[in-house]
């Protein structure tokens, strides 16, 4: 055998077992991830209350890390929120789950969601609903949620970018609504857009906010405070009004 030849088979050989170990230390990332998610879902949402068989499946199954910058991905399954750029964040664990529990969704929903930022609340959704309509008013945001869901095949979920206090009239109406930013005052044009037995979690307030769970009647809304909490402002036209 030539010295060409040696040099070829020792480069070819040392390739393949570069691609081998690469691919090895994905997987141990992903069993690594995979075990901290159940600790997560036991420790931080079980633990909390959180009853649902489905919403704590979800939980599970979505791989949080994925919807974060990897120099943060450390902190993908802490009890905290999680910067993602924008000067956004990824809401803390519980708070998601506790949102969508609020939601009572069916396999057959259609589900509005306002303030798309990382997707990650939206691939939970996904996990549950029939399809997620979902809403960013940051661009850079928007598009980086579009290519996380669409490398996980989350093919039910469509992100739109542009203001969520607007709603999204063309699909109208929802079986529910969940907002991810604070309006000082609930959006009147979610109200309409979301179907008489339907359901609407969001926060509200500006220095002092509260979630609220809203129930939509033929009568009119059943509107019920159920957390203190501390989200970023909803921006765009509501601060106009």
């Amino acid at each position: 055998m030539t010295i060409k030849k040696r040099l070829f088979y020792f480069f070819l050989i040392a390739a393949t077992v570069i691609s081998c170990s690469g691919k090895q230390d994905v997987k141990m990332d992903e069993s690594r991830f995979a075990s901290l998610r159940q600790k997560m879902v036991k420790g931080q949402i079980i633990a909390r209350g959180v009853k649902d068989a489905r919403v704590i499946q979800a939980m599970q199954t979505v791989p949080r890390h994925r919807f974060i910058p990897k120099n943060h991905w450390a902190e993908a399954y802490a009890d905290h929120p999680v910067p993602i750029g924008e000067g956004q964040t990824i809401s803390q664990p519980y708070i998601v789950a506790f949102m969508t529990e609020q939601l009572h969704v069916d396999k057959k929903d259609r589900v509005l969601e306002i303030g798309t930022g990382s997707g990650y609340q939206a691939a939970v959704l996904a996990q549950m609903a029939d399809s997620v309509f979902t809403i960013e008013i940051l661009p850079e945001l928007a598009q980086k949620a579009r290519n996380v869901l669409h490398a996980l095949n989350y093919d039910n979920i469509v992100v739109l970018q542009g203001d969520g206090y607007h709603g999204w009239k063309e699909k109208a109406p929802f079986d529910a609504i969940i907002v991810t930013a604070a309006p000082p005052k609930i959006p009147p044009v979610l109200l309409e857009q979301l179907k008489v037995g339907g359901i609407m979690v969001l926060p509200v307030g500006e220095y002092v906010q509260e979630l609220v769970v809203v129930h939509k009647t033929a009568r009119g809304m059943d509107m019920q405070n159920v957390l203190p909490v501390r989200f970023v402002p909803m921006t765009g036209a509501i601060r106009k009004q």
